[in-house]
């Protein structure tokens, strides 16, 4: 009978979505057969404690921020091993670094969601490492985060997006009646200000007219140095699920139509008014375009395992911008990404079972790497 893999499941973190992780990650964790997977709960405070004791999950959910650092844990950045991480937990009886390691680890899924969990940090940890993990890599999920970044290298590669400016919140609080300006004689009202790094619509605001300007920045700058404003469009919002590696596949094509003004983030996890339609009413050309775009879209910031793309497809269907990619969507077992699979005949368990098997395959890809100076052997030194 195969050894059961020992699966590490990262949740909550310092973000804005810590409460949104700790939903998608209940859920992952419910779908992991236990016949087949060891499950290890890794919790992370809001303050980025790591916890692996007792259980990691309720204690987060209780609201309770431990203050006792010897109840911590940390991930061993070595390489040096068989891909196998530990995770070493300081129990109050341990002294300074002679804490005791747990047993390793196969793979970890991270399910953190916005910054310090999907914007490339925690992948650089787990790169370090040396262990498999679900998901984009460092670059991935640094563009895939980033909302200027990402948009600079879908027009390089033709994709169409919805016209933008970004601006240092520097420049914002230095000159706002220039920056107001600038932004007027290339945008359109209503215009839209975020956080270029954030997720779940958090520090989004509509600009309806020019007294809304100020406010949104404002608020937008709470959570970013960089404010993205982008171009108000009277279109139906669209998402594609994307699966794979190398050769990825988009799943079918879903509509959110929001019980809001717009899909913000309590229209996501508050008022429970909106309505997911899947598969979406669209002729097939554009279902086709969408799809076609998605991977494109994937394919373009170098993700892997998972990937959300967003959309926005105009009323006559004459236009398909792309709104942005998002590389660890909500997965909770009604969040769109893992309902779009569903519906494309890949049920939730199965679903987490190939995101592991994926994170597997791009690690022994990535292994596979040489120095250059080691392939050529060279005696170079210092």
């Amino acid at each position: 009978m195969p050894r059961k893999l020992r699966i590490g499941v990262l949740f909550g973190g310092q973000s804005s979505e810590h409460e949104v992780s700790l939903a998608s990650a209940r859920s992952v964790m419910s779908a992991m057969d236990p016949a087949k997977y060891e499950v290890v709960p890794v919790g992370i405070t809001k303050r980025g404690m790591w916890l692996t004791s007792g259980d990691p999950m309720q204690t987060l959910r209780s609201g309770v921020d431990p203050d006792v650092p010897l109840l911590g844990s940390v991930l061993t950045p070595d390489p040096s091993g068989d891909g196998r991480a530990e995770i070493v937990d300081f129990s109050p009886e341990s002294e300074g670094m002679s804490a005791k390691a747990g047993k390793p680890l196969d793979v970890i899924f991270p399910v953190l969601h916005g910054p310090y969990g999907e914007d490339g940090t925690i992948q650089g940890l787990l790169e370090l490492s040396g262990i498999p993990y679900v998901g984009a890599g460092v670059l991935g999920s640094a563009v895939g985060m980033d909302k200027d970044a990402m948009k600079r290298i879908f027009i390089s590669r033709g994709l169409p997006v919805v016209p933008y400016v970004c601006v240092l919140r520097s420049s914002w609080e230095r000159d706002p009646v220039r920056t107001q300006r600038d932004v007027e004689e290339r945008l359109d009202y209503p215009m839209f200000a975020k956080p270029a790094n954030m997720g779940s619509s958090v520090g989004i605001s509509k600009i309806h007219g020019p007294d809304e300007f100020a406010p949104a920045l404002t608020e937008a700058a709470r959570f970013d140095r960089r404010l993205i404003i982008e171009q108000g469009m009277d279109a139906r919002e669209c998402e594609c699920a994307v699966l794979g590696n190398d050769s990825p596949e988009a799943s079918v094509v879903g509509e959110i139509v929001p019980g809001n003004e717009f899909y913000d983030y309590r229209a996501k996890y508050v008022d429970d008014n909106s309505d997911l339609i899947i598969p979406a009413d669209l002729p097939a050309s554009i279902s086709g375009e969408v799809r076609r775009l998605s991977v494109e879209a994937f394919q373009a910031i170098d993700a892997a395992g998972m990937a959300r793309v967003d959309f926005f497809v105009a009323r006559d269907f004459s236009t398909v911008w792309l709104n942005e990619i998002n590389t660890i969507p909500g997965f909770t077992r009604i969040s769109m990404y893992p309902k779009l699979w569903e519906a494309s005949g890949v049920p939730y368990p199965e679903l987490v079972d190939r995101l592991i098997q994926l994170a597997i395959e791009r690690h022994d890809d990535r292994v596979r790497n040489k120095a250059a100076l080691e392939e050529m052997g060279s005696d170079l030194s210092v």
